[in-house]
């Protein structure tokens, strides 16, 4: 009873934190940056990942397994991956340009999670047979990890794509945090190449609004890039995992699962994303729209087998719960 108590506690807490922090970031973008702002935004989400992991460790310690075994679960360990990320970049003492993205993703899956469509699975209960193993933690923790880290680059894509197709774009932060990435040109130099360039009457060869445009758009490719490469490690780690998994428990390293199908597309098309960003003549948006279509067979991946209830993964899925209700 005092873990279950704990753990509601930790949930809420860690979902209030959250909403304000995103709440910061609203301000933040809306005005200029204030530091003391953002100095409590990053607080703010060490806290809240704080308080995810003594949920994840609380209810690890009173179930008596790894918080690993159905969606909620799941959910829970997945809003810890997003922060995990969120506060990565913190170390190197540098500005965190995934916070818009990281932060409501922690808001989303978490209030999903706890919403009131998975009150029939929040309680754990005993790991079926097959679930019974040690490569519960080693496959399970990395395809969620993957699947967060994957998320995130795929958004940073989706961003970038707007950003590209978009004529007019006004983006809500200081033009300092672009220049972070490549100081080539200062600005002084950028209005010097405009006022060389006048005898072309009102046309110009070099605008600042386009050098900025152009800066978070290679900012935002090198991001993404980074976040999917980590993401694509940890997917390539959970699937061959999970197929050593598989042929203890089941006999054959592959048994054409639902899960596993999707999870091969999964990775397949974020391979043919890697592949395409070696391709120098490629443009940033051509590779976006890979990882952006990636971003919808992630959830396809995750969500799928639980909606569906079918295949030997469809542990915690809405069918078994409502079956287990009736």
């Amino acid at each position: 009873m005092i873990f279950l108590t704990l753990e509601h506690i930790l949930t809420h807490i860690s979902f209030s934190i959250v909403s304000i922090v995103i709440t910061i970031h609203l301000i933040t973008l809306l005005v200029d940056e204030i530091v003391k702002l953002s100095d409590s935004s990053k607080r703010g989400m060490i806290a809240a990942f704080l308080c995810i992991t003594g949920l994840l460790v609380t209810r690890w310690i009173y179930s008596g397994h790894f918080p690993l075994s159905n969606l909620y679960e799941s959910l829970i360990f997945l809003s810890w991956s997003f922060s995990i990320i969120h506060i990565v970049p913190y170390f190197n003492k540098k500005k965190n340009d995934l916070s818009t993205i990281t932060a409501p993703s922690v808001l989303f899956t978490q209030g999903f999670a706890t919403s009131g469509l998975l009150t029939e699975i929040h309680q754990s209960e005993i790991l079926v047979p097959a679930l019974q193993s040690e490569w519960l933690i080693m496959h399970v923790s990395m395809m969620v990890l993957g699947y967060a880290a994957l998320l995130c680059g795929s958004l940073l894509s989706v961003a970038l794509l707007v950003i590209t197709f978009r004529k007019d774009i006004r983006p809500f932060y200081n033009k300092n945090h672009v220049l972070n990435f490549n100081e080539s040109f200062s600005f002084g130099e950028i209005q010097y190449m405009n006022k060389t360039n006048n005898f072309f009457g009102n046309t110009y060869f070099f605008s600042a609004k386009n050098y900025y445009r152009s800066q978070l758009i290679q900012q935002l490719d090198r991001w993404g890039y980074r976040v999917i490469s980590i993401g694509f490690i940890f997917l390539t780690i959970g699937i061959l995992s999970g197929a050593v998994w598989a042929n203890e428990a089941w006999g054959s390293y592959w048994n054409w699962d639902p899960k596993e199908i999707w999870a091969f597309i999964t990775w397949t098309v974020f391979a043919i994303y890697l592949h395409s960003r070696t391709n120098k003549k490629w443009p940033p948006a051509n590779s976006a729209i890979v990882a952006s279509v990636g971003f919808l067979i992630i959830w396809i991946c995750y969500f799928g087998v639980n909606l569906l209830g079918i295949g030997l993964h469809s542990y915690g899925s809405f069918i078994l719960m409502s079956k287990e209700s009736l």
